[in-house]
């Protein structure tokens, strides 16, 4: 049971730090809550898919080609639907919904909403004390992990990254230095929804494809961020894994904990609220002061 915790955690917390540190990316840089987030991850799987079954390329050039389209998709979604009503929050956050219903009635049509699945990239499976974990598992974990550290890499010795935190901390200051702060913007959604492309090639051996797979993903998501602080990507990070051990332990420590999974993690953050409303590694904003 612990090793199948530690497994599922690794997995689960992964998978919940990449798309939150994207979410973040993008809410800390311009304010905006991007609830189409997770529906991007759903079209990648999507167009993975399609590339390997219907064109017949190999799975990793399918991966490639699925993280460019998304790319190429969320810069298209940004200057149509999101940078005419930037400034107005609550029109972003209804047009990012109507966005992810429109993504999700598109994969129906086109794949109907029949369940489909992906063979392993690596099959065959390693003995762990007597307990079998798949290489597909510990490839995902790895990738994940390398995706994380590529990101912290990124935003931490290059000059768009650091354009990207400078712009996070003080919009107005990084204009006045220099900064297009309108197009760091920009190559911020694109980073995010790339982000989410990748989270969908990572796990799309480990997951179910069908149209309403982004609904369950953006629960934990927002969960996530706001549990680690809106705009950190150190409280995502460790908020990923805080929420993926809590789903772990219920899951298999409480009779069809399967159930309460989503329940727990949503209780846990309503708590860490109550007692610290801007999150475990969030900032009180000034005009919230």
């Amino acid at each position: 049971m612990i090793s199948d915790i530690i497994l599922t955690t690794l997995i689960n917390g992964s998978t919940y730090a990449l798309l939150a540190i994207g979410f973040s990316l993008i809410f800390g840089v311009a304010r905006i809550v991007n609830i189409a987030h997770t529906a991007f991850y759903m079209v990648a799987a999507y167009c993975i898919f399609f590339v390997t079954y219907r064109l017949g390329l190999n799975t990793v050039l399918a991966m490639i080609v699925a993280i460019v389209l998304i790319m190429v998709l969320g810069g298209l979604t940004y200057k149509i639907f999101i940078e005419p009503i930037r400034e107005h929050e609550a029109a972003v956050l209804i047009a990012t919904i109507a966005l992810a219903m429109i993504f999700q009635e598109v994969v129906l049509l086109i794949f109907s909403g029949d369940f489909r699945t992906v063979p392993p990239m690596v099959p065959g499976y390693l003995d762990i004390s007597g307990v079998k974990v798949a290489y597909q598992q510990l490839l995902t974990i790895a990738m994940a992990l390398v995706i994380l550290g590529c990101v912290w890499v990124f935003l931490a010795k290059t000059r768009l990254g650091l354009a990207i935190r400078a712009t996070a901390q003080d919009r107005e200051v990084a204009n006045l230095m220099g900064m297009n702060e309108a197009r760091v913007a920009l190559m911020t959604l694109i980073i995010s929804v790339a982000l989410a492309a990748l989270t969908g090639a990572v796990v799309l051996p480990l997951k179910v494809l069908n149209p309403h797979m982004w609904m369950a993903p953006l629960i934990m998501m927002m969960a996530v961020v706001v549990l680690g602080g809106l705009g950190s990507l150190k409280g995502s990070f460790i908020g990923a894994y805080i929420l993926a051990l809590s789903e772990a332990m219920v899951v298999f420590m409480i009779p069809k904990g399967a159930f309460l999974r989503e329940s727990v993690a949503l209780s846990i953050m309503i708590l860490v609220l109550l007692l610290k409303p801007e999150g475990l590694f969030g900032i009180v904003f000034e005009e919230e002061r």
